[in-house]
């Protein structure tokens, strides 16, 4: 076991992905996608581009798709790379901006790749223990450091970091990467996008799989100064010059520009969330405030492994991370109204029992 494994990977512990099951139909709420299709104009891109041009390479540069997002977030091309969703952007971002020796500060409860990354990158961290509502100690992350990494809305807690904290951050770490991962922020966060052309050490990382219905087609992009920008670029040039192929290209541009029905899928997820969380509280759910497409629950008379399975039993799959803190929480997507509505009608039938 493990014969030909190089040593730099024998101790490596990889991201676990949400369960994706393939022996059942379940309401699926535990990978935080979007309940709602890609639209029909990104459809018919991807109809489009389907034909004989894919015996050729795609564009090493998504020329076009860099073009739409920077027109779209008021930045330039060059301040904008595109990649294989986001978690090879924030790959390509962790080996760029951070190095050996130099501790890399992120939350102890927070997206499960970056520790992957710092492990498998050879990278020193620090995993900063959150407040005991699961919000930002933000003093903790005033400088002395290599780098900052900030999911913001978090996951898996969905809470938000004012944008005037993230200045902070910014302000005291002049000399190193802040990365803000805003994943989730199109579901009511205040991006930190503006502030880029006031701070040359801060990158975003964005995804269409969320709030664009497109995690069938991993896209995802980072967002900075040009400089920086182009240090994620020589890491994807020495490691993989084609990231996005053809298909993810137009449906990504497609995506960035049917701004009508983005605005009408996301202010929908979000209702729902909203009322979701409003009947979850009525049961006795402690619901933690989100702004992001899930919600985090608990409830103090039914331990969080056991929801977990009941909702499965009736055919419900929601996240549970067996971690010191949040062992007793789970994390449920958005849905559909519909969706939501079983949901809450499993876990009423849960606490009766």
């Amino acid at each position: 076991m493990k014969r030909f494994w190089s040593e730099r990977i024998r101790t490596l512990v990889p991201y676990t992905p949400g369960e994706q099951p393939k022996d059942r139909v379940f309401i699926k709420l535990n990978t935080n996608e979007n309940p709602y299709p890609p639209s029909e104009k990104v459809l018919q891109a991807i109809r489009d581009a389907a034909g004989e041009g894919l015996r050729l390479y795609p564009d090493p540069e998504a020329v076009s798709l860099r073009r739409a997002i920077a027109e779209y977030h008021g930045l330039q091309p060059e301040q904008v790379f595109c990649g294989n969703g986001s978690d090879e952007v924030l790959g390509l971002c962790f080996y760029a901006f951070f190095t050996p020796g130099k501790k890399v500060l992120f939350p102890d409860i927070t997206y499960s790749f970056y520790p992957v990354y710092t492990q498998l990158f050879g990278l020193d961290h620090e995993e900063i223990p959150l407040n005991d509502d699961f919000t930002l100690p933000v003093d903790r992350f005033l400088g002395g450091n290599g780098g900052v990494v900030i999911c913001n809305p978090n996951a898996p807690t969905g809470r938000t970091l004012p944008l005037s904290d993230i200045r902070r951050i910014l302000n005291a770490n002049p000399d190193v990467v802040v990365l803000v991962d805003e994943a989730y922020a199109d579901f009511g966060a205040q991006s930190a996008v503006e502030l880029i052309s006031e701070y040359s050490n801060l990158v975003v990382v964005c995804t269409m799989s969320k709030s664009r219905s497109l995690a069938g087609m991993r896209v995802g992009y980072a967002l900075g100064n040009a400089d920086l920008i182009a240090g994620v670029n020589c890491v994807k040039n020495s490691f993989n010059s084609y990231p996005l192929d053809r298909l993810a290209l137009a449906a990504g541009e497609a995506a960035i520009r049917d701004r009508e029905y983005f605005e009408l899928t996301r202010n929908m997820v979000i209702k729902t969330r909203e009322r979701t969380a409003a009947r979850l509280r009525d049961m006795g759910f402690t619901v933690h405030p989100s702004n992001a497409n899930f919600i985090f629950i608990t409830h103090p008379q039914v331990s969080g492994k056991l929801l977990q399975q009941g909702l499965r039993d009736r055919g419900v799959l929601v996240r549970r991370f067996d971690r010191p803190r949040i062992s007793e929480y789970l994390r449920v997507s958005i849905g559909t109204d519909a969706d939501m509505e079983a949901m809450c009608a499993a876990c009423e039938e849960i606490l009766k029992g």
